[in-house]
């Protein structure tokens, strides 16, 4: 009876796949690995006209159709968010290796803005975390505590992403009041994040983000994932081995 059981749960999955929306420790990802946030770090200010960005390796070619993400509020006061600016940007390498130079967003290949009802938002979890805004500079250890996650799910004219190559993922948001920042992660990869300010014209250079206290690298918390069709496609493939197997 053990089989059919098993069966009957992995289809009861697949009619529940189009309704996923979160991501989970352990899920599906197409990237280097998912770059979780860290439950004591900093929160970098991410609101407009402020933009950050952390790259990222391309490890399967298809859309980018779904993009999580992790964040918090100053001092946790809640602001209603208006929208997210979401962009793509190809990579410029580090110029010299251990050298005074690093990487950063190079031409802009992909642009999107997302309104409230195109994001879910779900609590994530608690730590004593900082806050930061490199661009005065300010930092306030402990500012807040509450951690949020965000979901952008079955993007409509996604961008196409190619195996083995390296892209930056920029955030920026617009809220009516509160400030919104970009939570850190505990997984490091390749070189830093980065922060610039748009400005009339165009933005500001790219600046490298490191901690205000120990100076060490921050990188960003987020994590690129297959689109819906790519998870149906595995959990029907795993019913029918399934049945032909015990059939």
């Amino acid at each position: 009876m053990k089989i059919p059981i098993f069966v009957g749960a992995a289809a009861t999955l697949l009619l529940a796949a189009p309704a996923l929306t979160d991501w989970d420790v352990g899920d599906l990802h197409k990237m280097h690995y998912p770059q979780l946030p860290d439950p004591n770090g900093w929160d970098v200010k991410a609101n407009y006209s402020k933009v950050l960005a952390d790259d990222w390796m391309c490890m399967e070619t298809g859309p980018v159709a779904d993009v999580h993400f992790w964040g918090s509020w100053y001092q946790d006061v809640i602001g209603p968010i208006r929208w997210f600016q979401i962009s793509i940007h190809s990579d410029v390498p580090d110029p010299d290796g251990t050298g005074p130079g690093y990487s950063k967003p190079g031409e802009l290949l992909w642009q999107r803005v997302f309104y409230p009802e195109e994001v879910t938002v779900r609590p994530w979890g608690t730590g004593e975390q900082g806050w930061y805004d490199p661009n005065i500079p300010f930092w306030n250890r402990p500012d807040h505590f509450q951690t949020y996650q965000y979901n952008i799910e079955t993007i409509v004219d996604p961008f196409i992403q190619q195996a083995g190559t390296i892209y930056w993922l920029d955030i920026s948001v617009e809220s009516n009041y509160g400030e919104w920042g970009w939570k850190t992660s505990l997984d490091h990869w390749s070189d830093d994040g980065v922060w610039a300010d748009y400005v009339p014209g165009g933005q500001t250079p790219w600046e490298e983000l490191r901690d205000p206290i120990t100076g060490e690298s921050l990188d960003m918390a987020f994590v690129i994932t297959p689109e819906p069709g790519a998870f149906l496609l595995l959990l029907a493939g795993l019913v029918l081995t399934c049945r032909r197997r015990y059939s």
